[in-house]
């Protein structure tokens, strides 16, 4: 008996340019089977952009974008039709996926339509940007969809209909084969940061007692699955029994049972396991490919080692929005007006809290001094500093979370360690601060005001040490916080948290300095 189940998910890090031998599709190009993607630029482009600090891919987008803005002619609003069909062609899909985002939104049908076969154009839809693929459903007929989706392998096309109306998804479903649509469905209603999402239900998967030469011959009849990502071994009742490294088929004989080449499965996870989960067991073990079984232990789907890596960089990415302050995806094309949307909420925050800064500020207005009005010059510096040593923490602390490195039984022990850490650093720089001030009056007499030198050293001093506790306290437990709420504890590292600090370490400041003052005056 023989497991069978189709699908497969991108691959982003194999592009090559696509084979175009057919004269009707590439006026005056030959056939350009197995050239690799730089092959179909010029050794004087190549030449002219290998001084430029950019990568490769970033070199490829920038000549690629400029010949289809030639393409494209902008003055004259017309299209070169000859010049996109050779463009077409003589790229990678995958890097004319990238291009079309930064064309205008009517003219991207044109580059999909021109595209040599309807692999390349599965291959457009599932590495294009969202805004693209919107526009490429407004243009395609229902015969159309339907052919492309019933070719689509069933994981990337759960990624694809993410982006399509609602209305055209459940058209579209009645029109494809009812098997794929009903492994669409199923997907679909997985969680976007699941297994369930990441696992693919391409792969090889036989019973224990057939022989090599058997699986093999399965495997020619199915040349569109990647057997390279394992071959798994149920029993006749379907639970999953082990595995098989494509080489053990290689080396061993035709006739040698599966079961004695077989391993165990170490590591394997449910449909419902956190995207975190995953990329912890994968980075940890290594693992090439990942097991997804339900609670009876039947395999369900695999998740491939280059779905863990974009799940990595998805989460990245997210990681790094949030720290920043935003949900924003990353991208050079999108509108100013989106960006301002998706940022602005977050500044929100950092505004209201300035406001209760300056409420703060004013609220000692009334112990009018020299110490006390020298003190307001050094709120910058105290605010910074802790500022930038809290976020050190958080950082440290959040990266150390992602990477399953903080247990429970490690975390009391970290926190102190963090703790001591700023602590000793803000006592290091508020000494050298403090006597830096002390010392001023020394190069120049009266530099300070009418303040002792002693009192403002001490204020400074001792309100920057004050201030970097106050922003290590911060940066240390606020992502603890977040992450005990259900709260992405990478927002910690914001705005959110930067506006508390900067009130907390400005208010322990000025009762430093009003303490201080108390003594002198």
């Amino acid at each position: 008996m023989i497991w069978i189940s189709v699908l497969r998910r991108k691959h982003l890090a194999n592009s090559t340019a696509i084979a175009c031998g057919k004269a009707q599709n590439c006026p005056n190009i030959g056939a350009r089977n197995g050239a690799g993607l730089m092959d179909t630029y010029s050794s004087e482009e190549i030449d002219e952009s290998a001084a430029s600090l950019d990568s490769q891919t970033g070199r490829i987008d920038d000549l690629l974008k400029e010949k289809l803005e030639k393409a494209f002619h902008k003055q004259t609003s017309k299209v070169r039709l000859h010049d996109i069909v050779k463009i077409a062609c003589e790229h990678s899909p995958i890097d004319l996926a990238y291009a079309a985002s930064h064309l205008p939104p009517n003219v991207r049908p044109v580059l999909f339509e021109n595209l040599p076969s309807r692999d390349a154009k599965i291959k457009f839809l599932v590495n294009t940007d969202s805004d693209t693929r919107l526009t490429l459903f407004r243009q395609l007929d229902d015969i159309e969809m339907k052919k492309i989706f019933e070719r689509m392998p069933t994981d990337e096309a759960v990624w694809v209909v993410e982006d399509m109306p609602e209305r055209r998804f459940r058209r579209l479903m009645e029109l494809i084969d009812s098997k794929k649509a009903s492994l669409i469905r199923e997907l679909k209603k997985q969680d976007r940061k699941s297994a369930g999402r990441l696992m693919t239900s391409e792969f090889f998967a036989f019973t224990m007692d057939m022989t090599i030469g058997e699986a093999a011959d399965s495997i020619r009849d199915n040349p569109r699955i990647d057997f390279t990502k394992g071959i798994f071994i149920l029993n006749h009742s379907g639970e999953l029994q082990g595995y098989v490294p494509a080489r053990n088929m290689m080396i061993n004989a035709a006739s040698t049972p599966l079961r004695q080449v077989m391993r165990p499965v170490l590591h394997k996870v449910t449909a419902d396991s956190t995207r975190e989960e995953v990329i912890d067991i994968v980075e940890r073990y290594k693992i090439f490919s990942l097991p997804v079984v339900d609670i009876d232990n039947y395999l369900i789907g695999v998740i491939a080692h280059e779905d863990v890596v974009e799940a990595m960089e998805d989460l990245a990415d997210e990681t790094i929005a949030r720290m920043a302050g935003t949900n924003e995806k990353f991208g050079s094309h999108d509108p100013i007006r989106r960006r301002f949307v998706t940022r602005a909420p977050w500044l929100l925050v950092t505004l209201l809290a300035g406001l209760v800064n300056v409420g703060v500020m004013s609220s000692f207005q009334r112990y009018e001094g020299g110490l006390l009005t020298f003190a307001l010059f050094f709120v910058p510096l105290i605010t910074g500093m802790s500022g930038n040593i809290g976020l050190q923490c958080s950082t440290v602390l959040v990266r150390t979370m992602a990477m399953g490195g903080l247990s429970i039984g490690s975390r009391r022990e970290t926190i102190v360690k963090e703790l001591l850490s700023g602590l000793f650093t803000g006592t290091v720089f508020g000494i050298a601060c403090g006597l830096i001030v002390y010392l001023l009056d020394f190069v120049e007499t009266g530099m300070i005001g009418t303040a002792p030198p002693l009192a403002v050293g001490a204020v400074v001093g001792i309100g920057l040490v004050g201030g970097c506790f106050a922003g290590t306290f911060l940066g240390v437990l606020s992502p603890l916080f977040f992450s005990r709420i259900g709260v992405d504890p990478a927002i910690s590292a914001g705005p959110v948290v930067t506006a508390f600090n900067d009130f907390l370490s400005m208010t322990i400041y000025f009762f430093i300095a009003w303490g201080v003052s108390t003594l002198f005056f």
